[in-house]
Parts: structure tokens; C-alpha cells; sequence
């Protein structure tokens, strides 16, 4: 027999990579679904499917034929149903449906193995692994939900896959930065990603239940994501009640404000990935400091905040859509405006007034400014990090007011590190813009 030719050793490497990947997702899913002792695949089985899927889609590149890859699934799927239907005591408890389509989606992950989509294939093995799993602490998802929730989610899906497809993707107005498209884009982004936070902090309540501070965690962290200037009020106004201990509120109010500081540079690295670099320097030196000052008054904190009233309010209704869609237009055009006729220093006095009482739109619209060249990647992170420093100036005070001098003066103390590390970033940065 010839010697093997180095493409045919490393063809042959490569479909026993294949097979070992295969093998591995197979063994994963397997793993989770022998914890069911009624299940009719185990370990064994997915591990076989998987590799069944990855010699199943090689038969049917060498031979050109889909069918293969069809046949495959009935030959995976058939045995499963008639096994379960054999086995009506097995039904009570287990229907084989969650099993079966397992099956099927492992199969398939040997296929895309063997079609060339590993990484994929093996991120989607994790993520279902992950969904079986966890099936306690998914399952009443729905009923956690109120009918508020559900309508705002569907307005979500209505503002995203509705009225985006419909707005004009053409540039209007003054600088031609009214751009319909673009600005409801950053609508969606804006609402999608509080929405899933505030959806995420809905059904969180296990976590309080289940790892001790949970609670204080999920509420901070998610809570900051939805808003932490609501967070702030919410907790502030608790401790002067006395409905939650003032360290316990303390931490909250911080976790929710260093959300904050990453929410923003998530939004920083889908709008702009090129001006992360720049808004990194103004915005992690505060983000450390204020988890390490939240980690420092960990200890003192007791109870749970899991709960954090009804102070909390979907983020993604349609009024809030259009209210955030027109603010921001407005800051974008003024930005344009200012960075024309004054240059980067009208943006920053901007900015300071902006991020006041909103975030979000100064800093897409810097980002937008230095997509289209109006702006230095610098003097973006300079404004993103004075409207940052004006909005927790603007928190401190929120805290004395609507808590009482104690919390108010806790907090000020904690604010006070973040704060002065943001406002040097800031001018040091600036001066390089």
C-alpha cells in the first residue's frame, strides 16, 4: 500500500478531529441527560448520534446526496419515539420530547462539525447543555412575567422587526446626521439591551435564594443595567425607610452604578469597536474602583434585595422608544452643531448637561460623530466620560436627597474614588484630542 501523501494525512487528521469533537459535544449533552434516570439516551447514545451526524454529513459530501443527511434524522428520531411509546409509565414523568429533539440537535451539530462550522457547533453543544440543565430554574418562566411584561417584549419585537425594516436609511437634515435608520437602530440597541436586563432581573429571584448575597447582586447589577438611576432612588429612598439596611442599599446603589459604567462600554463596542481603546482609559479605573469599593462594603451588608419593589418600569415601551428616538436625534444634531462651530470643547459642555439625565445618548452620539470622522476617538471618550462624571454627580445628590445624610453621606465617601479616577482619565485623555 502507497505511504500516505501529506494532504492525505492531514485530511485524515483532520476528519479524526472531527470525530473527536463530535464525540465530545455527544458526551456533554449525554452527561446531563443521564441525571434522567427514565431518559431513553444517555451518555452512550449522544455521543454515537454525534458521530453518527459527522459520518453521516462526510457520506454525503463524497456522494452528493442531501437524502443521506435526511434519512440520518429519521434513523435518530424513530427509535427514540418508538421507545417511548413502548413505555407509558415512562410518559408520567418524561415525555421524551425534550430528549428526542436533544437527540436531533446533536446530530445536526455532527454534521456542522463536518461541514466546517466546529466553533459554532460546539458553542450551540454548551448552550443546550446548559438549557437541560437548568430546567428547575426555567421552568414557570412565564407565569414570573406579568401581562405588562409580555406586551412590552412584543412592542420590542414590533419596534425592532417592524419599524426598523420601514425607516429610510438616508442621511437628512443639518450635517447630514438624521439619518432614520441609524437613529432607531441605536432605539433597538438602547431597549434591547435594557430589556434584557430588566427581563433578567425579573426572573432572578432563585439567585437570592440560592447563593447568599445573591439578591443584592442580581439587583445591583441587574437593576444598573435597566437603570441605575431608578436602582438609586429605589434604595436610597429603602434605607431611609428602613426597609432595607443602609450597607445593604449602600452596595446596590454601587453595583448598579458600576453597571452603569459597563453598560456603556458595551454600547461603546457594538456602535464604535475602533473608540474602545479611548473609552476603556476614560472607563475602567472608576469600573475597578467601584466594584472594589462595592466588594469593601460587602461584608458590612445583610439581607437580601432580591425584591426591589415596583419602582421598576419595562424599558422597552413604545412612548419611552419614541421619547429616547427624539432625544437622542436632538443631542446628535446639537453635537453635530457644536463640534462644528465650537470644536470638541462645545461637545464636552454638552455633554456634562446631557448626562444628566441620560447617558446613553451623548455617548451614541460621540460614537456616531467619530464613526463619521467629526470626532477624535479621545475626544469621544473625553465627552462619554464628563456626561458619566455629571450623572454620578447627579446620583450622589439624588442619594442625600431621596435617603437621609447617613446614606447620602456613605455614599458620597464611595462615589468619591470612581469619580476622581473618571475625571483625570477624562481630562488626561482630552488633552491628547
Amino acid at each position: 500500500m502507497d505511504a500516505l501523501l501529506p494532504a492525505d494525512l492531514e485530511a485524515l487528521l483532520e476528519l479524526f478531529a472531527a470525530l473527536a469533537v463530535s464525540a465530545g459535544i455527544g458526551l456533554l449533552v449525554g452527561i446531563e441527560r443521564e441525571r434522567k434516570p427514565r431518559a431513553k439516551a444517555g451518555l452512550r447514545t449522544f455521543a454515537l448520534i454525534a458521530v453518527f451526524g459527522t459520518l453521516t454529513a462526510l457520506l454525503a459530501q463524497e456522494t452528493q446526496s442531501g437524502w443521506l443527511l435526511a434519512l440520518g434524522i429519521v434513523a435518530v428520531a424513530a427509535p427514540l419515539i418508538a421507545a417511548y411509546h413502548a413505555d407509558p409509565d415512562t410518559r408520567a414523568d418524561d415525555s421524551g420530547t425534550t430528549t428526542t429533539i436533544a437527540a436531533l440537535v446533536v446530530y445536526c451539530l455532527g454534521a456542522a462539525i463536518q461541514f466546517g462550522y466546529r466553533e459554532p457547533a460546539v458553542a450551540v453543544g454548551v448552550l443546550m447543555t446548559a438549557l437541560l440543565h437548568f430546567k428547575v430554574e426555567l421552568e414557570g418562566v412565564a407565569q414570573r412575567l406579568t401581562p405588562t411584561d409580555m406586551r412590552s417584549m412584543l412592542q420590542f419585537a414590533a419596534v425592532s422587526a417592524v419599524v426598523l425594516p420601514m425607516a429610510p436609511n438616508a442621511p437628512y437634515g443639518p450635517y447630514g446626521v438624521l439619518n432614520p435608520f441609524q437613529i432607531w437602530m441605536m432605539v433597538v440597541l438602547v431597549s434591547g439591551v435594557s430589556l434584557a436586563a430588566y427581563v433578567a432581573w425579573r426572573l432572578s429571584a432563585t439567585l437570592g435564594e440560592r447563593v447568599r448575597g445573591g439578591g443584592l447582586l442580581a439587583t445591583g447589577v441587574l437593576g444598573g443595567l435597566v437603570s441605575s438611576t431608578a436602582t438609586t432612588l429605589v434604595f436610597a429612598r429603602n434605607a431611609k425607610a428602613g426597609t432595607h439596611d443602609r450597607a445593604a442599599a449602600l452596595v446596590v446603589i454601587l453595583l448598579a452604578n458600576a453597571a452603569m459604567l459597563a453598560r456603556v462600554l458595551l454600547i461603546c463596542a457594538i456602535v464604535a469597536p475602533s473608540a474602545v481603546p479611548a473609552v476603556a482609559i476614560v472607563l475602567a479605573p472608576p469600573l475597578a474602583l467601584a466594584i472594589a469599593t462595592a466588594a469593601v462594603h460587602w461584608r458590612g451588608a445583610r439581607g437580601s434585595a432580591a425584591a426591589a419593589g415596583s419602582e421598576y418600569r419595562n424599558p422597552t415601551n413604545l412612548l419611552a422608544a419614541v421619547g429616547f428616538g427624539l432625544l437622542y436625534a436632538a443631542v446628535l444634531l446639537v453635537s453635530a452643531w457644536l463640534s462644528d462651530t465650537v470644536g470638541a470643547r462645545g461637545v464636552y459642555g454638552l455633554a456634562f448637561v446631557s448626562g444628566l439625565t441620560d447617558v446613553d445618548a451623548i455617548t451614541i452620539s460621540s460614537l456616531q460623530l467619530f464613526n463619521g470622522g467629526a470626532l477624535a476617538a479621545e475626544a469621544a471618550a473625553t465627552a462619554i466620560g464628563i456626561a458619566v462624571a455629571a450623572n454620578l454627580i447627579l446620583k450622589a445628590a439624588l442619594v442625600f436627597v431621596a435617603g437621609d445624610a447617613t446614606i447620602g453621606a456613605r455614599a458620597a465617601r464611595a462615589f468619591a474614588l470612581p469619580l476622581a479616577a473618571l475625571v483625570i482619565a477624562a481630562f488626561a485623555i482630552g488633552a491628547l484630542a
